[in-house]
């Protein structure tokens, strides 16, 4: 039996889709209730639902033999995971936003309110940009308005939220999907059965 972890919510309604198309349904996953592990034997895979920021964790630590991620998490928490596939599901990208008369002063230091700080910290390494992060967990676009940052480092979808807080994106630093991510001790001995789902999602991604 192959341990899945799938992200709760819309991303994960979708991914499980791909995986019911490729020959691993469960019929019970889709009933209205509050279940949170599903399972179908005669498929060999059982499924369970987790917050999509814990997707990598129960993949590294082996509780999942794989999962789906989003490449944020993965870029921002390095956990020790193989990722196998990119499902070009949840598309957006990782932002620099800013009001819209912000101005870059590169003799000061640049404040940058994130939560991505690991992201935002080697972005602007990569730039030799001095800066000093703001770590948040939440209502990020506010930031700016109040003076508390110059900028912030954010999941960028349609950039609505932006611009209805008068702040406009001005760099992408990386784009974002969804990933299939295994468990490095799961990998090695069950390679073929994990290379064998990641062969029938392959089938299921779906370009532009």
């Amino acid at each position: 039996m192959i341990n899945v972890a799938l992200p709760k919510g819309r991303l994960g309604e979708k991914v499980y889709a791909m995986f019911a198309a490729a020959g691993y349904e469960c019929p019970s996953i889709l009933e209205n209730n509050r279940k949170l592990i599903f399972e179908n034997e005669a498929a060999g895979v059982r499924y369970f639902w987790v917050k999509p920021s814990d997707v990598a964790i129960y993949v590294e630590r082996g509780a999942a033999d794989i999962g789906v991620a989003g490449k944020d998490i993965l870029l921002e928490y390095r956990p020790d995971v193989y990722e196998l596939l990119d499902l070009n599901l949840g598309r957006c990208r990782m932002a620099v936003a800013a009001k819209k008369d912000f101005r870059d002063d590169t003799e000061k230091t640049l404040r940058v309110a994130t939560k991505f700080t690991r992201i935002a910290r080697e972005y602007y390494a990569g730039l030799g940009r001095d800066i000093d992060i703001i770590h948040l967990n939440g209502s990020i676009e506010i930031a700016p308005i109040l003076g508390l940052s110059d900028v912030i480092v954010d999941i960028v979808e349609t950039g609505k939220t932006l611009l209805e807080n008068n702040l406009e994106p001005v760099e992408t630093i990386v784009p974002i999907s969804a990933r299939l991510i295994a468990n490095k001790a799961s990998f090695k001995f069950n390679a073929s059965t994990i290379e064998a789902i990641a062969e029938g999602l392959k089938g299921q991604i779906k370009y532009d």
